[in-house]
């Protein structure tokens, strides 16, 4: 007969937005485990499982809006004042509101300035990347309250007809089904998941049911919001809140950090529930569609996770997606968990027209057979052979959003996305990656008078021998990064160059000037004028990603704000609850305009 053997849940801390999904371990009629599903319309040997979600509603406590994992103590009453969602509201110490302070007040700012301009609160500042700056207020903290008097909201209605009553503690359902996505109405709950045997013919159960009692359901962390920032008083805002210009659109780059690489080894400082995948995918995607961006440059998106959750979710929000998986001759895990390049366009702006694919093992193939003696090439395609790929993507502007300077003109653009290699000792292999796709993409300018975009996770900091060429069109001869050449696949010295005017986006923080850009600029390096940092972990902090732009056809128009320490939230490394990678995204605002000569 069908029986249960084991139940488990990937996290016992339930967060609100983010579906739960229980391992259920089957053994069947024959023996043999399984944990495929069994459902009532495809019993097995007449029985089936049935599944029921309950909420424990007679015991319900407030969590703290900063470290949701603990009981809240405190509230600020300033944000009831201020009608501001109460679950912002709670701290577990005074040393928790104190520390949060600097980032709690921008609610209390924001909830006045929507006052003052309409005259009503108007929620969706509150959302976690609106763009809109805050406003000016007196409001401060009026006192806080002890957790005796704490409450939640409104306790959630529960139909009588659906509770259960054990040991004196109330039960309502909530849930029919294998998952669950818990809502704001149980933060502060436990969940129940019961499992059992049900006879398909008497519906009634066999055996005992399994059951897992959950910890409290906590909000969803939420960073604070970072804004556009305009780089030459052309933008404006639009009606969302987003800065734009007539035939401007927006690119976002951004590392997503792979599941397979998000070990709780190598990241231990991070907590076991934020750093489950059913959390951070949720939290991922609320902050990538939160951009609002034209176009969308992910870079470690698992094959299996590009097409059963990025690709179907973001479809919803108008995007296509295109994509291009690692190759697999290093890797050996399973194939499904290879991650790779994946680039989306939002289909009212863009239509596809052309894809590239750079295999990186393939151009090291071509190398090797070009340059390295026969007794030699295994010896340099173990060098070389790292699995890294681009995905070049050339676009064409729908008719209505083309640059008003250039009616009736097609507008092409071109977009590369790629992931270089991650070994700081093969520092010869991420210049020759590198200056591979940089040729590639000179061909392409070469056929087609076209813009072009380069974003990605290079891997290499701000002037190393990678971005000198990306930045600077060629690799001063001196360069300490060439002294590591073993195969001399870096000779002559004069063929790294390119003649692509790139620039870096992030850079234009350093040529704007104005009241307000100096906090800006002052996260940035002042030697190169990248941000200081794009990656943020506990053995590494510094910048690896970028977007970089041909400058003779494209103009920054606005920048998303970086990051500093005070925007962590004083946390000593990424990720966090409140952001889910390592890396941080880049987004940039561009206009098209008239082309010049090329360098």
């Amino acid at each position: 007969m069908l029986s249960v053997v084991r139940v488990h849940l990937p996290s016992d801390i339930p967060i609100v937005g983010c579906e739960l999904t229980p391992y259920v371990l089957l053994r069947r009629p024959d023996r043999t485990v399984t944990t495929d599903d069994v459902s009532e319309i495809n019993p097995l040997d007449g029985h089936f499982l049935r599944y029921k979600y309950r909420v424990q509603s007679d015991k319900k406590v407030a969590v703290c809006s900063i470290h949701p994992s603990e009981q809240a103590t405190l509230q600020c009453l300033g944000c009831v004042k201020a009608k501001i969602p109460v679950a912002k509201s709670y701290h577990c110490t005074p040393k928790c509101f104190s520390d949060a302070w600097q980032h709690h007040r921008v609610l209390h700012d924001r909830a006045a300035s929507a006052v003052n301009d309409n005259g009503n609160e108007e929620e969706e500042l509150f959302g976690r990347f609106n763009n809109s700056g805050s406003g000016s207020s007196n409001t401060t903290l009026s006192a806080s309250a002890s957790s005796a008097s704490l409450t939640n909201g409104a306790a959630p209605v529960y139909p009588a007809a659906i509770t259960q009553r054990s040991g004196g503690e109330t039960w309502f359902e909530v849930g029919r089904s294998k998952t669950y996505t818990p809502t704001a109405d149980d933060i502060g709950h436990v969940l129940k998941f019961e499992c059992v045997v049900v006879d398909a013919e008497t519906k009634l159960t066999v055996g005992h049911s399994s059951t897992l009692l959950t910890s409290r359901v906590i909000p969803a962390p939420s960073p604070s919001p970072r804004r556009m920032i305009p780089v030459d008083g052309m933008g404006h805002l639009d009606a969302e809140g987003r800065i734009t210009s007539s035939g401007s659109f927006t690119v976002l780059s951004y590392n997503i950090l792979s599941d397979s690489y998000a070990s709780s080894e190598l990241y231990n400082y991070f907590p076991s529930w934020a750093l489950s995948w059913p959390y951070r995918r949720q939290n991922l995607l609320r902050e990538i569609v939160g951009y609002r961006a034209d176009i969308i440059c992910l870079q470690e998106v698992q094959s299996d996770h590009y097409e059963e959750f990025f690709a179907p979710e973001l479809d919803k929000h108008g995007y296509y997606g295109l994509y291009k998986k690692k190759t697999n001759e290093v890797f050996l895990g399973n194939a499904n968990t290879i991650d790779g390049c994946a680039t989306f366009f939002r289909r009212d702006r863009f239509s596809h027209v052309k894809k590239y694919e750079v295999e990186f093992n393939k151009a090291a193939q071509s190398l090797t057979d070009a340059m390295i003696p026969t007794s030699q090439r295994k010896t340099a395609l173990n060098r070389l052979v790292k699995d890294n790929v681009a995905l070049i993507v050339v676009l064409e502007a729908k008719v209505n959003n083309q640059p008003v300077d250039n009616p009736g003109k097609r507008q092409l653009l071109c977009v590369a996305n790629t992931h270089v290699n991650v070994h700081d000792d093969l520092k010869d292999v991420k210049l020759w990656q590198v200056h591979t796709l940089l040729k590639g993409l000179e061909k392409i300018a070469a056929s087609a008078d076209i813009p072009m975009l380069v974003c990605g996770d290079f891997n290499s900091v701000p002037g190393s021998a990678p971005h000198s060429l990306l930045a600077m069109g060629k690799v001063d001869p001196s360069h300490p990064d060439l002294a590591v050449d073993p195969l001399t696949i870096l000779h002559p010295r004069t063929k790294l160059v390119h003649q692509l005017p790139l620039v870096s986006a992030y850079s234009s923080f350093a040529r704007t000037i104005g009241v307000g850009y100096e906090q800006h600029r002052r996260r940035l390096d002042s030697t190169t004028n990248e941000p200081l940092f794009t990656n943020v972990t506990r053995d590494f902090i510094g910048s690896l990603d970028y977007i970089f732009y041909t400058a003779d056809s494209l103009v920054v128009e606005s920048l998303l704000e970086l990051l500093d320490e005070e925007s962590l939230r004083k946390d000593t490394a990424l990720p966090s609850p409140e952001w889910s990678s390592d890396h941080i995204a880049l987004l940039a605002e561009f206009r098209c305009c008239k082309n010049r000569s090329r360098r």
